[in-house]
């Protein structure tokens, strides 16, 4: 069902928890009649004092109209919501918004065929107090049709909404190697911190020379994405045998000061096992080939 795709088209949000609230505020100050239901009651009162109608029952919402938006904790919370109303939801797109694994996003899209719904799963990727903005960010993947039919009222939620394919699992894919740069990253400033503070620099006069190396970052990761792309490891400037030395002077002093350097020593292990392949000449980059699975999912 591809209708009501105007920009004022109705759309019902299940799960009302913080971003749940923020996608269903987003809609209705986009001018989007919205329908809203939670499985616990008193998160929608806000809402409701708003202008979005509160629904009894989830299957009284998703018959509120053509798209339905969920976001819930996990795949075992949406797919107990969603599951009993396979009739109800027939006909109609589903946009899912719950964070999980890619598997299950596939396992939720294979469900939503079997039934007879437009499927289309989407990963959100800033927190709720940006969602509705110009620079929010929410990716998707799965039905095209079904997403550009309901483009303008998912426009309501976020500014940016790439399409990366047909294979609802690609929203969370990117989702979670996303998520990995962000941890990782924000584990290393951790560490540094603590390097620097065990001899005596305060976070704040450390702080504008993070940023620096912060800096330096994007042709770094446009270097990376085509070396991996091409399988080829240039060391001319770098070799891994010469970073590799440098990691271990960083770990030497952590460790003196008693730091926690676990994230780094990871790094190591595989930069050693790259080695330990003959990979010592070839950029740093060429750690890629220990940790790279043979072929891709």
């Amino acid at each position: 069902m591809h209708a009501s795709t105007s920009a004022q088209a109705p759309v019902t949000v299940l799960g009302l928890g913080a971003m749940g609230q923020a996608l269903a505020a987003a809609l209705l100050d986009g001018g989007h009649p919205t329908t809203v239901w939670n499985r616990s009651a008193g998160k929608d009162e806000e809402l409701v004092a708003k202008g979005a109608r509160r629904a009894a029952t989830a299957a009284e919402a998703v018959a509120a109209g053509p798209l339905t938006v969920v976001c819930m904790t996990d795949y075992d919370a949406s797919q107990a919501v969603l599951e009993p109303l396979a009739d109800t939801l027939r006909g109609r797109t589903l946009v899912n918004l719950t964070s999980d694994t890619p598997e299950r996003a596939r396992e939720a899209a294979r469900w939503a065929a079997e039934a007879g719904i437009d499927y289309v799963d989407g990963s959100i990727m800033v927190p709720t107090p940006v969602i509705g903005l110009p620079d929010a960010l929410i990716l998707f993947s799965g039905t095209r049709s079904a997403f550009e039919a309901h483009e303008p009222s998912l426009r309501a939620l976020a500014g940016n909404l790439p399409f990366l394919g047909t294979d609802p699992g690609l929203a969370a894919v990117y989702d979670l190697a996303m998520l990995n740069i962000f941890y990782s990253a924000y584990g290393g400033l951790l560490r540094s911190f603590a390097m620097a503070a065990a001899e005596g620099v305060t976070a704040a006069d450390f702080a504008p020379f993070a940023l620096e190396i912060g800096k330096i970052m994007p042709p770094i990761i446009e270097g990376i994405a085509t070396d991996i792309d091409a399988r080829t490891y240039p060391g001319a400037q770098a070799n891994l045998a010469m970073m590799a030395a440098g990691v271990e002077h960083v770990l030497h002093a952590g460790r003196a000061k008693g730091v926690d350097m676990t994230g780094l020593e990871a790094v190591k292990a595989s930069a050693d096992r790259a080695l330990a392949k003959g990979f010592g000449e070839q950029g740093f980059t060429s750690i890629f080939e220990v940790m790279r699975t043979d072929e891709p999912a």
